[in-house]
């Protein structure tokens, strides 16, 4: 029965600490945040193995106050930021693979690629410039000529006549789905008008 109580709380301080922590997936984590969060899963299941519970909330509680300070600290100087995030990494530029660079990270071209094609590019030539984020995501810019088209850019480029013509409307229009966005918003007010 001790073992069944002792469970509970280390997971409820375990969801407390990293809630406090702060939202990121594991790809959104820097080495550092990542080592400490695997840290604190070991350290949590340790007094259910042991017996000392409280040092062990103690502990974890202590990784999550250096987790925050590392935080601050990159905040506040970039040589700190450069230190324990890293840098990002220039892989493509104007269309060219920039395979020295691919190197120092240890992805193949292959794997660039695949990232290329998650992010629906299917040209090397429509990318002026890729690079490697420090949480391992593909950032890129495309070329003037493989950006989409924004309302904006339609509003400047179409006639205006066009524009001031209303859209025909049909009756038998199917229901829009919520969106998701003003979904969680009617949520938020609801919470709020309730309390």
């Amino acid at each position: 029965m001790n073992v069944i109580v002792e469970s509970i709380i280390m997971v409820l301080v375990g969801v407390f600490l990293l809630r406090f922590a702060g939202r990121k997936s594991i790809s959104q984590m820097s080495l550092a945040q990542t080592v400490i969060m695997i840290s604190i899963g070991s350290i949590i299941i340790q007094p259910i193995i042991e017996s000392s519970l409280w040092k062990t909330a103690v502990a974890a509680s202590v990784f999550i106050l250096v987790l925050i300070i590392m935080e601050f600290l990159q905040l506040w100087f970039n040589s700190v930021e450069k230190l324990i995030t890293g840098k990002s990494y220039i892989v493509i530029q104007d269309g060219v693979i920039q395979t020295k660079e691919l190197q120092k990270l240890r992805l193949s071209v292959d794997q660039t690629e695949m990232f290329l094609r998650q992010n629906g590019i299917s040209k090397l030539s429509d990318i002026k410039t890729a690079t490697i984020e420090p949480n391992g995501q593909l950032g890129y810019e495309l070329t003037e000529d493989a950006k989409p088209l924004t309302i904006g850019e339609f509003k400047r480029l179409a006639h205006p006549s066009m524009l001031k013509q209303p859209m025909p409307t049909t009756s038998t229009k199917p229901a829009e789905p919520p969106n998701l966005f003003d979904e969680l918003k009617k949520q938020k007010n609801r919470k709020s008008t309730d309390s």
